[in-house]
């Protein structure tokens, strides 16, 4: 049986963590945007080119081309027993063409986690992590309310869209609590 997971959740909550304990755990790839973005460019293929392009003139990648990617990346045979996939989609009309490839390929999302971290804590995480790494942008209060703004603008319509459409593959998990904690939660809501 396949098992398709599509991770969500604010900067900060944790969401690589648990991605890399949840792809073994689930035993599928976990597929991350930047991961696919850095793949193409490595590789040098049109889709590459094409991000490095957009990349280099400051802009987002458009869905076109992210949309291409993960059909591309969902067709490989690693992927045959599922994935977990996490910075896609970003918005409904991504969701709504995730939905397309996996139908073409038999499939469906089978579960839609929601980290739930409050935003106080999201920021105490991002400024602490910016201390630990020196990036700057997770030192600065006001980038992480605008970076939690966008992830709210981005994540609570695609979130919305497959309450509507999937409502039994939603599952919302307290993200706070100690790393064991929240993947023990995040396995049970799969489970249960």
């Amino acid at each position: 049986m396949s098992k398709t997971v599509v991770l969500f959740g604010p900067p900060g909550c944790g969401k690589g963590t648990q991605a890399a304990r949840l792809k073994e755990s689930l035993g599928v790839p976990h597929i991350s945007t930047g991961d696919m973005f850095r793949d193409h460019k490595a590789r040098k293929t049109d889709l590459g080119t094409r991000v490095q392009e957009v990349l280099d003139r400051g802009e987002l990648v458009p869905d076109e081309i992210t949309n291409a990617m993960v059909e591309e990346r969902l067709g490989r045979e690693d992927v045959a027993e599922g994935a977990l996939l996490d910075g896609y989609p970003r918005n409904p009309d991504q969701a709504r063409e995730l939905d397309r490839v996996l139908a073409a390929r038999g499939r469906a999302v089978d579960a839609v986690i929601v980290m739930e971290v409050p935003a106080e804590e999201v920021t105490r995480r991002l400024i602490e992590r910016g201390k630990q790494s020196g990036r700057a942008d997770d030192q600065d209060p006001a980038t992480i309310r605008n970076r939690l703004e966008v992830y709210r603008e981005q994540s609570e319509p695609c979130v919305a869209f497959y309450a509507e459409h999937h409502p039994q593959a939603v599952r919302r998990v307290d993200g706070v609590g100690t790393i064991d904690a929240v993947t023990e939660r995040i396995l049970k809501s799969l489970n249960g």
